[in-house]
């Protein structure tokens, strides 16, 4: 079956720009959601910790369905999840019709993670992380713009009624892809399951699962913790620390672009290297107690030296396991997800028994523990090693 190459890619960047939308939503009207719900400070964590939990589900089964169905049906289903997940966050009336919406959202926006990064990587021939870096500059658009959207329009509209209206796009971007053709189903009849078994006993993917189990956990530490560093450990106003927080996923957005365009031809160890100075800089100039400006310009750097994880490591996994790139994707995200997960329970434990400065101490044993798996990564792809 023929298909338009561009129509499918661009119909991938609009999924993963919802996804973006939608992952900053909850942040965006907690105050809103606690009001309406007459929610505690405990209420609204139950809430978050629902959202990962359908993110993970989502990256568990997006996989194998895409490998065995093609990707027509799980994106749009994809689209349809987080439409219902949206008008139920923008208009729920009760506490459980609530939690469902952020599940369902959860749910499609994680497989829309994997299914549109797997998608990509299936249109790539060459520079599969180059192109997964412009899917991923789609997802930072989305991520900066809800706030920005929201900030915006909320003095002639409610939050209600923007979330409402972002939901009905994502109905509209599934309608979209069932009206386009998308590549065939890589499986007939039957399921390797034999295959998927020797998959996940790889020890290359096993390598890059947990490389990217770290560099969630990492991205987890600085989205999460890094306004508390700044605010409870350098002083910092907590508005002049979002705005940090804000300009580091912006350099991560910034350095992706970069990835798919200017530095797209240099070879994966070189940008290995820059990623890995970056992430080193960044950590240096956001301890060092020098001033404000150097710990906010740490921030940016460390956004930058995160950009490339993901996109290069899923396009490695790509190379390797190209007859089930989709589930190879789902294995490695789910465990990546354990790792976002987990870490940021064990780092909210550390900072009430030891203090938020360990926050520090956590960002250099990632960097660290990084560095190894991605050395030994590269040295088996290049020494053809099982």
């Amino acid at each position: 079956m023929l298909y338009a190459q561009k129509k499918v890619f661009v119909g991938a960047c609009l999924g993963i720009l919802i996804f973006g939308l939608g992952i900053t939503t909850l942040g965006s009207v907690k105050q809103d959601l606690m009001l309406r719900f007459s929610l505690s400070e405990i209420g609204a964590g139950t809430l978050f910790s629902i959202l990962p939990l359908g993110i993970l589900v989502g990256s568990l089964i997006f996989g194998p369905a895409a490998d065995k169905y093609g990707f027509k049906y799980i994106l749009s289903g994809c689209c349809f999840s987080m439409f219902l997940g949206f008008e139920g966050i923008a208009m729920a009336s009760s506490w459980w019709l609530l939690r469902a919406s952020v599940f369902m959202f959860g749910l499609g926006g994680g497989a829309m993670n994997g299914a549109s990064s797997a998608l990509v990587a299936d249109l790539s021939i060459q520079k599969k992380g180059a192109n997964l870096s412009i899917l991923g500059v789609f997802f930072g658009i989305g991520a900066l713009g809800m706030p920005l959207v929201l900030g915006t329009l909320v003095q002639w509209f409610s939050y209600s009624t923007i979330i409402a209206a972002v939901g009905w796009l994502s109905f509209a971007i599934g309608i979209f892809y069932l009206s386009i053709k998308f590549p065939a189903a890589k499986l007939g009849n039957g399921f390797p399951l034999r295959q998927v078994l020797s998959l996940v006993k790889d020890p290359v993917l096993l390598l890059i699962a947990f490389f990217l189990f770290c560099q969630s956990s990492l991205e987890s530490l600085v989205n999460n913790w890094s306004t508390s560093y700044l605010t409870e450990a350098k002083g910092f106003q907590v508005k002049k620390a979002l705005f940090a927080l804000s300009l580091s996923v912006a350099g991560m957005t910034a350095m992706r672009l970069l990835l798919g365009s200017v530095l797209k031809q240099l070879a994966q160890r070189s940008l290995w290297k820059i990623s890995f100075v970056l992430l080193l800089l960044g950590w240096g100039l956001s301890v060092w107690p020098v001033d404000s400006l150097s710990n906010v310009a740490g921030l940016v750097l460390i956004g930058a030296g995160l950009a490339g994880g993901f996109p290069l490591m899923l396009g490695l996994v790509a190379d390797r396991f190209s007859q089930l790139s989709a589930t190879a994707f789902s294995v490695v995200l789910v465990v990546a997800l354990a790792g976002n997960m987990l870490v940021n329970f064990l780092m909210g434990i550390v900072v009430e028994r030891s203090g938020i400065h360990n926050w520090s101490l956590a960002i250099i044993i990632e960097w660290v523990v990084m560095a190894i798996l991605c050395f030994c990564i590269l040295q088996k792809i290049k020494n053809g090693q099982d």
